[in-house]
């Protein structure tokens, strides 16, 4: 499914920022050269948070005050793409991928194709109707359970989403408005009508994913100074996540 091995980081880090903020450190730090191989990482959130694109309008897309009341962090990620809901549930999961022998990687489209194709091979093992829809949602049937984003360097890329697979959907109901652009697939549909949950346990989804990437060996040396760096200086700051 995946050409070489990748390296495996199955880590949730203690809080909302730190965990956003690790994302991004491994895409520096592979362009860093400070990581050679490709990696898998994987993570669950203990509790509920909202993750907005880069460009998104945080009033557009998410109910804050009911973020508020709930005491839902709200952050901002270094890819685009619109509002998501995270929490348990809701397998995280991100690949850094370099650009080297894959030059058509560079192309949006292709780098989505790429990464769903291999998800969509290797959940289809265990459930039926997996297939990419809109332009980088993976959907059981015509119900959404997976949403992408991507984050392009000079040399490598940053792709991660989630996958829903035993998700409360009233949360996503009550945390985001209806998206400003949706794909047409979804038809308007409010988001308890167009999600839905793999139904996978956690683990046999974890060990899915590890299979159909190739990642096997453990990532020990994951970047901390890096991710602690960015957590200071965007993902704990309200000019970053709240800053349109």
């Amino acid at each position: 499914m995946h050409p070489s091995p990748m390296l495996l980081l199955d880590l949730t880090l203690p809080t909302a920022a730190e965990n956003v903020a690790l994302d991004e450190a491994l895409l520096d730090a592979a362009e860093a050269g400070e990581i050679d191989d490709e990696i898998l990482r994987l993570w669950e959130a203990p509790a509920p948070l909202v993750v907005v694109g880069r460009s998104s309008r945080v009033t557009a897309e998410v109910n804050l005050d009911a973020c508020r009341v709930a005491h839902v962090p709200v952050l901002r990620r270094s890819s685009g793409g619109a509002a998501i809901v995270a929490g348990p549930g809701c397998l995280m999961y991100a690949v850094v991928l370099r650009y080297a022998g894959r030059e058509h990687l560079r192309l949006l489209d292709e780098a989505h194709r790429h990464v769903l194709s291999a998800l969509a091979a290797a959940l289809s093992t265990l459930v039926a109707n997996v297939q990419p829809l809109g332009t980088s949602d993976l959907a059981l049937g015509w119900r959404k359970f997976s949403g992408n984003s991507v984050r392009c360097k000079r040399d490598h890329l940053l792709y991660h989403g989630t996958l829903l697979y035993d998700f409360d959907l009233t949360v996503v109901e009550r945390l985001l408005l209806m998206p400003p652009r949706e794909p047409e697939y979804r038809r308007g549909r409010q988001h308890g009508e167009f999600l839905t949950n793999l139904g996978i346990p956690a683990q046999v989804l974890r060990s899915v994913l590890a299979r159909g990437f190739a990642a096997h060996k453990p990532l020990v040396d994951w970047p901390r100074e890096r991710t602690a760096g960015l957590v200071r200086e965007r993902y704990a700051c309200d000019a970053w996540n709240l800053e349109r």
